[in-house]
């Protein structure tokens, strides 16, 4: 999914580039929004399926609670130390709840391939272990901004 990207477009990652990204990458800062609209913003691990953003969230967590009220979500993913190295995408959308909650293992088709690829990246394990603590957030992005600052110095 690409999003018209006015600015940047130099710098902006293809569809390939950003799926490769977004695989590669261990974590992510999510921003959510306070009844008062403040926004808080956290760190959390996440698995990309090539169509949404999965977060395996604590359900006893400030961000549970402000998404159960407002599902309005930002996610950034980014790295890099100097100005030319520079890369991320941000995604932002409304979340879905998907699964029991905490998530105990029940059967949920929609939840084998998140699961399966969370298992393997964080865990190195075929299966997800579950604690009774944690559920699962899908977003769909609606939007979707990426920038690579090697880009500029390539000539690409």
């Amino acid at each position: 999914m690409t999003v018209a990207q006015r600015r940047g477009r130099r710098i902006m990652m293809t569809d390939a580039e950003r799926d490769a990204y977004l695989t590669e990458q261990r974590t992510c800062r999510v921003a959510t929004v306070s009844p008062e609209g403040m926004p808080h913003i956290g760190a959390l691990w996440f698995v990309w399926d090539g169509t949404s953003v999965w977060l395996y969230s604590l359900t006893r967590s400030l961000r549970w609670a402000q998404l159960r009220r407002d599902p309005r979500i930002a996610v950034v993913v980014d790295d890099g130390t100097e100005y030319g190295e520079l890369r991320g995408v941000e995604l932002a959308g409304e979340v879905s709840f998907v699964g029991e909650v905490p998530r105990a293992g029940q059967d949920c088709p929609e939840l084998d391939s998140p699961e399966r690829l969370f298992a393997s990246k964080y865990f190195g394990l075929d299966s997800m272990p579950y604690d009774d603590r944690h559920a699962w957030l899908r977003i769909a992005p609606q939007t979707v901004r990426s920038w690579d600052f090697t880009k500029l110095s390539t000539g690409e």
